[in-house]
C-alpha cells in the first residue's frame, strides 16, 4: 500500500491532535463517569497516574484513532506494536505524545512510499 502524496501537508500536528482526541473521546464515551469531552489536551494523561483512561479504554482508543487515520486520512498505521512497546518514554502517556507519534510514523510511511 502507498501512502498519500504530500502526507506532511494533509496531516497536520493540529489535525493529528484533534484525530487523536476523538479517539480518547469515543473510548470515554464507555466509561461511567468520563471527564468533560472539552477538558481534553495535548497534556491529558492517556496511561499512568491521573490517566482518562483504563487499559481497555487505551485499546479502544488506540484501534479508533486507527479507523480514523485509515478513514480521514488514507494512513495505514499500527500505534500498538513491540515498538512502541519498547521504547523509554511510552507514546500513549499523554495526547499530544501519541500525536507526535503517528506523525512519526505516518513520516517513516511517507519516506518509504
Amino acid at each position: 500500500m502507498t501512502s498519500t502524496p504530500n502526507l506532511e501537508n494533509s496531516l497536520s500536528r493540529a489535525a493529528v491532535v484533534d484525530l487523536v482526541i476523538a479517539g480518547v473521546n469515543e473510548a470515554l464515551a464507555m466509561a461511567e463517569n468520563p471527564p468533560d469531552p472539552a477538558s481534553l489536551t495535548e497534556a491529558t494523561r492517556l496511561i499512568g497516574e491521573s490517566a482518562v483512561l483504563d487499559s481497555l479504554g487505551l485499546v479502544t482508543a488506540v484501534l479508533e484513532i486507527e479507523q480514523r487515520l485509515a478513514d480521514q486520512h488514507d494512513v495505514v498505521l499500527v500505534l500498538a506494536d513491540e515498538r512502541a512497546m519498547s521504547q523509554k518514554h511510552s507514546p500513549f502517556r499523554s495526547v499530544g505524545a501519541l500525536a507526535d507519534y503517528v506523525l512519526k510514523l505516518a513520516a517513516e510511511q511517507g519516506a518509504h512510499a
